[in-house]
């Protein structure tokens, strides 16, 4: 498994990875600018961890950020390239997975949310096609708030494929589209995938096909026609957690 480095920044993300995986962080710049107590606890951390803190000023952090909204701490860190495939998420669950599919959300604050609410809701993983995902990138893990380091992200080729693979695993698919049947009537015990798509777009039609079921988030108001999907994630996980016995 080979390694790729690049910055993160944002104090929930580097505060996370300096207590997930401390030995995967090279360094840690934080603005010489900043003295109040969440600038002093991170250094404190980072000093506990052996990870060597620089203070900086706010050019050369605007430079490694391409000018993001860093809150005056950025960290350089490894990451690896070739995370667990779903088998190896799977082994691991056994009938208690729960994993979230992503089919052509590309925005990064989009996945970032997803990542959180897949933690928050005890997700095992959560996976997208490679040609139309952004990947971890410095945006996704910032707004992930240390998600990211805790719910394996996992790339796949074709997911209509991963689809096939979970059948045979003995998942059952669900696909959030309208028209489904209502999600608080469905059969959500035993290991079960999630597959949401973009706002808007939803599912592409060679994934509807692929799932077991369409499920539909039942709609009170009369304004709005779809949600965001890491809002319609909560509502599908949040009721596979708590219908499906999980804790």
């Amino acid at each position: 498994m080979s390694t790729t480095t690049q910055f993160i920044y944002g104090f929930h993300a580097v505060t996370a990875r300096l207590r997930q995986a401390p030995d995967s962080v090279v360094e840690v710049y934080l603005l010489n600018e900043r003295r109040d107590p969440r600038a002093t606890d991170l250094a404190a951390l980072a000093a506990e961890k052996g990870v060597r803190l620089i203070a900086t000023d706010s050019q050369r952090l605007d430079g490694m950020t391409q000018g993001a909204r860093h809150q005056g701490v950025v960290a350089k860190a490894t990451f690896a390239i070739g995370r667990l495939d779903l088998d190896d998420v799977l082994d691991q669950a056994g009938d208690a997975a729960l994993i979230l599919l992503l089919d052509g959300v590309t925005d990064p604050h989009n996945l970032g949310a997803c990542l959180r609410v897949a933690d928050f809701f005890g997700a095992h993983a959560v996976a997208a096609p490679k040609d139309r995902a952004v990947g971890l990138t410095p945006a996704v893990i910032k707004v992930a708030s240390g998600a990211a380091e805790t719910v394996p992200y996992v790339m796949v080729t074709n997911l209509a494929r991963t689809i096939e693979d979970l059948q045979e695993r003995g998942v059952r698919v669900f696909g959030a589209a309208l028209g489904g049947h209502s999600l608080y009537q469905a059969d959500v015990t035993g290991p079960i995938a999630w597959v949401l798509g973009a706002e808007g777009t939803g599912l592409r039609r060679l994934t509807r096909e692929r799932c077991d079921h369409l499920v539909e988030i039942p709609r009170r108001g009369n304004n709005v026609d779809s949600l965001n999907v890491s809002v319609a994630a909560a509502l599908c996980l949040s009721e596979s957690a708590r219908r499906g016995g999980r804790n």
